[in-house]
């Protein structure tokens, strides 16, 4: 690995902002695990970063100069997941006019990035068990197998030990994928860390006049006190909305548009002899909490996309629209400003 890659690497884990215990332990570790070469399934929930360890697991890695391929797994349909891993031989099927390159050729001697692998359908587990065991795969159309000398690196958001006892995931893959864990803390649990991630996202996405923007007392109050369903990414894009809402050299509390803002139960439920709300009530109100922190982290991890949202999520497009509209969540502002996409060295 020349010194180019290795800066690579190391600038993706600068991207790990941090001190908690747990996170450390977890950076202290990706050095050797990228070195190994061998698989590694990352676990985290929505949000925590799970991509930017793969990146960093690949820079870090003697792999570094091949190519790193990323491929969400959840957002293909079933019909066309193998011909995305695999790629197809010219008169396949159909359309198939040209020859296609899959993700896998695309990744050799690199890595390729498998988000969302508990979302593979049964086949395309079967042919991801054989590249694993093997290294060899077959093209659509192709009457012979080809070699692979790409690394997998696999992330799931869902336990995948709960995906296999009730029949959806093999076995045989998990164990093949999960040589090496690497599990990603959520936000809640290194609640510590707020401020500094606060500070450079705050850095991150500064735009012109507003470059030595601060958080106010109450801001930064509001920061620790919510348990950030969607994570990094969530807090992320509350500190976007801050900066282009505010209107001072201080971003207030109310410009970070947090969800909790309006996360109260109604006022006309009646009240227990307690004072206490009523029974109905609090389950009403615990039913909305669920319902609005699950669409939060689900628009947070499809960046606003509705029709990847409704997919991931087993819902028409349309009741989704009217559950967003319900909790008066905008789609737009969970999709990366434009000051926040990433640059080729990124």
């Amino acid at each position: 690995m020349d010194s180019a890659h290795a800066a690579h690497g190391f600038q993706a884990l600068s991207k790990l902002v941090g001190r908690a215990p747990a996170l450390l332990r977890m950076i202290e570790e990706l050095p050797a695990v990228a070195a190994s070469g061998a698989p590694v399934l990352v676990i985290g929930e929505t949000g925590t970063g799970k991509e930017l360890v793969a990146r960093a697991l690949h820079y870090l890695s003697p792999r570094a100069a091949s190519p790193f391929v990323a491929v969400n797994c959840g957002a293909l349909p079933e019909a066309l997941i193998e011909d995305e891993l695999f790629g197809h031989e010219r008169g396949a099927f159909t359309s198939a006019e040209t020859r296609r390159v899959g993700l896998i050729q695309q990744a050799d001697d690199g890595t390729l990035f498998l988000d969302e692998v508990g979302t593979l359908a049964a086949k395309a587990q079967v042919d991801l068990l054989r590249v694993l065991q093997d290294k060899k795969y077959r093209a659509v159309g192709r009457s012979s197998e080809s070699r692979t000398n790409a690394r997998i690196i696999a992330a799931t958001n869902v336990p995948l030990e709960q995906l296999i006892r009730c029949g959806s995931f093999r076995a045989d893959l998990y164990y093949r994928l999960s040589v090496f864990m690497v599990n990603l803390p959520p936000l809640r649990s290194r609640k510590e860390d707020i401020p500094a991630l606060a500070e450079h996202f705050l850095q991150k996405h500064a735009v012109e006049g507003k470059a030595h923007l601060t958080l106010s007392p109450r801001a930064t109050t509001a920061l620790m006190a919510w348990d950030w369903p969607g994570n990094v990414r969530e807090l992320e894009n509350a500190i976007i909305r801050g900066i282009h809402l505010s209107h001072g050299d201080c971003i207030e509390e109310r410009e970070l548009r947090l969800l909790s803002s309006t996360l109260t139960p109604s006022v006309a439920e009646p009240a227990s002899a307690g004072g206490k709300l009523s029974f109905r009530a609090m389950k009403q109100a615990t039913i909305e909490i669920f319902e609005r922190n699950y669409l939060s982290g689900l628009m947070s991890e499809h960046h606003g996309n509705i029709s990847q949202a409704a997919r991931a999520s087993g819902k028409e497009r349309r009741d989704l629209g009217k559950l967003l509209k319900k909790y008066q969540l905008d789609p737009k502002s969970f999709r990366p400003h434009i000051t926040s996409l990433p640059t080729a060295t990124d």
